[in-house]
């Protein structure tokens, strides 16, 4: 099975949406968990929402954030530009392997910005594969995280 960027999807923020998250958290590490930024961030169906997952059926079964950081606050590029940060990127345990992490991904990537994230869990291998480089660490910006960075520039290297 083929997984395209063409299958991920803005999910709305609704009761429902926070239902279908609820199945993550069962799963998933507490820190991955969106539920806690829904519930923070409850707001009108059609507006625009920082998380987009891919579906199976009914069942959403990948899911990421994606907020829209100005060069105002950049601390990662040089020089600053407006770009991406991707946090809890997850896929439920029965659907890993299967292309949906990498079509999330794919997806941010063809907005044509800058992209920040953190290797989570041992993840650092799925980034590099991806084309994201480690940022040089920075013990006062990063404090224990573990940057890596992505700019439409490296796919021309």
């Amino acid at each position: 099975m083929s997984i395209s960027i063409s299958q991920v999807v803005p999910l709305k923020i609704n009761y429902k949406t926070m239902e279908e998250f609820r199945k993550f958290r069962e799963y998933g590490l507490e820190e991955l968990a969106m539920l806690e930024d829904l519930e923070a961030n409850l707001i009108e169906d059609d507006a625009n929402s920082p998380f987009f997952g891919i579906y199976e059926g009914d069942k959403l079964v990948a899911r990421m954030s994606l907020y829209s950081i100005s060069k105002k606050y950049d601390q990662y590029f040089f020089p600053p530009q407006n770009h991406y940060e991707l946090f809890k990127l997850e896929v439920l345990p029965d659907y890993r392997g299967k292309g949906y992490g990498t079509a999330l991904v794919k997806y941010a990537m063809s907005l044509g910005y800058p992209i920040k994230t953190n290797a989570r869990n041992a993840s650092d291998q799925f980034w590099l594969k991806m084309g994201f480089k480690p940022a040089r660490y920075d013990s006062q910006r990063d404090r224990g995280e573990n940057p890596y960075l992505w700019h439409p520039e490296m796919e021309k290297e």
